[in-house]
């Protein structure tokens, strides 16, 4: 994995981290959602994300986020390296297959794949 590519990984969970102890959901889910995108295609990290997900879902009492965030890790275990959805966010509240636009920034960022 490319140098900018990992430090935004590891950036983005620590960031999560850091907005889960400040019991700050939604900074959370930002940057779950933005490490989601650059973790697709890495089965172990990609299914980091949804845990993260499926933890702040219970902190945040939200049966839908937990419902759906379940069957997603062990997609993203299984599915990683065949196919995913480009620019997905993860989250509960989107369909698993939708593809979504990605931000120029992350797209620079892939790019170093």
């Amino acid at each position: 994995m490319k140098e900018m590519l990992h430090g935004a990984i590891l950036e983005g969970f620590g960031e999560a981290r850091l907005a889960i102890r400040s019991q700050n959901y939604a900074r959370a889910y930002h940057w779950l959602e933005r490490t989601h995108i650059l973790t697709q295609r890495r089965p172990l990290l990609h299914a980091k994300s949804h845990v993260f997900m499926l933890y702040v879902g219970i902190r945040t009492r939200d049966p839908r986020e937990v419902v759906g965030q379940i069957p997603r890790v062990f997609a993203a275990l299984l599915f990683s390296t065949i196919w995913v959805p480009s620019g997905n966010t993860g989250r509960a509240r989107v369909s698993a297959f939708q593809v979504m636009p990605i931000s120029q920034e992350l797209r620079n960022l892939l790019s170093e794949e």
